[in-house]
């Protein structure tokens, strides 16, 4: 049997951070992954491929033009799922080559095949060249997530499809269902309505993104629908059933309506991957998602066991799950580390791409903090009129006494990228008239912190 110092299930952002903070440690690292390419559903299946093919859509579409150009300019006029593909794969691959360069500069041992506990020390790892049994001082659990399924929607990787299976259809349909208004559905919404594909988004609750700004979200649906999404909000699946020998698909709703299109992708949750872990000879437990429950040091109930990333739910960020994975080995090997998960950035790639950080207005009225809020708008600064952004935002919030920074919101291209200098204030604790003080390059997007914080203390007058 193999002795290490740390064993890590799962080869996702929040596995690599874990093994390499191990490995930087000066321990010996072991690296588990089922699959025969490393990356998990991050650069496999997931965030990678998503994003990809989001820069795919938008490059050959030619929308970022379309409000210079006309509506009707295309960078391709006949735009396959081939083409989309195409750069998708050759993204996971430099992903993957370099990822595995990563693990092997920091001599972390990569072994693959699934993983089960036979012992709270000990894991069998099981592939078609046989069975291995490890054992060590700490382990890490970061086996992420799965797609979530329900009887109620029969996928057939064909016409009714989840997010994993998106590259996998043979064309580009003309209609699309999509059920679930979270960020996977709402992202592939977007993508598909952009190539004008004419898509239903069907979410069981009022409004799309509930973590989110509602202001933003706002947005977000106006533009959905001007490109000619159709939103059933409110609404649930009792059944999804194929039609015409296999060539369409009807969603019957809750409310005894009917809803019709040429393909289905369900995106309503993800469950983790724990089937195959054995997690009761290690005496753990997860909750009916597959979900495995931590401290705020990411402690399982086993005091050496630690788990990280999606599998133990929100927020399921790749960059929250690296951090994740750092902060759990930091503190099994007593590593001084500071953090704080209060400021976590979210971006959401939508068209147009939301970021954020802090406080939304729904919270703070909840908490009866006093706030203001200044807002400037992409179509106001000449940079956005650049770009052919018309659409985007940027919003201020912050203490009306103080002025402290409490919270940035952005809709618009580059949303994920332009946060960060909101984020810098906001953590060192600074106040919204640095905006005013600091003199921004023009023309740039990052004007709008100018303009918005200008905005917002004019309020104050």
């Amino acid at each position: 049997m193999a002795h290490y110092d740390l064993v890590v299930i799962g080869s996702g952002p929040a596995g690599q951070r874990a093994a390499i903070q191990g490995a930087k440690s000066g321990k010996r690292v072991a690296l588990i992954e089922k699959r025969e390419v490393i990356g998990g559903v991050c650069i496999n299946t997931g965030t990678i491929p998503s994003k990809t093919m989001r820069e795919a859509v938008l490059h050959l579409s030619g929308y970022n033009y379309q409000n210079i150009y006309g509506v009707s300019y295309r960078v391709k006029e006949k735009i396959t799922m081939a083409d989309l593909a195409f750069r998708v794969q050759h993204v996971i691959k430099t992903e993957i080559d370099v990822t595995q360069a990563q693990l092997a500069r920091n001599g972390i041992e990569v072994i693959t095949g699934t993983a089960s506990f036979v012992s709270p020390n000990k894991v069998q790892v099981t592939s078609s060249r046989g069975s291995v049994d490890l054992d060590a001082d700490f382990m890490v659990i970061g086996t992420g997530t799965k797609p979530a399924s329900s009887e109620k929607v029969p996928i057939n990787s064909r016409t009714i499809i989840n997010s994993d299976q998106i590259l996998d259809m043979p064309s580009i349909p003309k209609t699309l269902m999509v059920v679930g208004g979270g960020v996977i559905g709402v992202e592939y919404t977007c993508m598909f309505a952009t190539l004008g594909v004419r898509v239903t988004l069907i979410e069981k609750r009022p409004r799309l993104l509930e973590f989110a700004d509602s202001e933003i979200i706002e947005a977000l649906s106006y533009h959905l629908r001007d490109h000619r999404v159709t939103m059933r909000l409110n609404e649930e699946v009792h059944s999804v059933e194929e039609t015409g020998g296999g060539t369409g698909v009807v969603a019957n709703l809750e409310s005894n309506k009917k809803v019709s299109g040429d393909a289905l992708l369900y995106a309503v949750g993800r469950q983790g991957n724990i089937d195959e872990l054995n997690l009761p000879a290690a005496s753990l437990e997860a909750d009916n998602r597959g979900r495995i429950k931590v401290d705020e040091n990411y402690r399982t109930a086993q005091q050496h066991i630690y788990a990280v990333g999606d599998v133990i739910g929100f927020p399921s960020l790749a960059s929250v799950s690296m951090e994740q994975g750092r902060l759990a080995v930091a503190h099994a090997l007593n590593i001084p580390v500071r953090s704080n998960p209060n400021y976590f950035p979210f971006g959401i790639y939508t068209i147009p791409e939301i970021s954020f950080i802090g406080k939304t207005e729904e919270q703070l009225t909840d908490e009866d903090v006093p706030y203001e809020v200044g807002v400037a708008y992409y179509r106001e600064i000449a940079r956005g009129q650049i770009r052919g952004d018309t659409t985007g935002r940027l919003k201020l919030i912050f203490h009306r006494e103080t002025l402290e920074l409490l919270g940035v919101h952005i809709i618009g291209e580059g949303a994920s990228e332009l946060l960060h200098i909101g984020q810098a204030v906001l953590i060192l604790k600074g106040k919204v008239d640095y905006f005013v003080d600091t003199v921004f390059n023009y023309p740039t997007l990052a004007e709008c912190y100018k303009a918005a914080a200008f905005n917002g203390l004019n309020k104050l007058v």
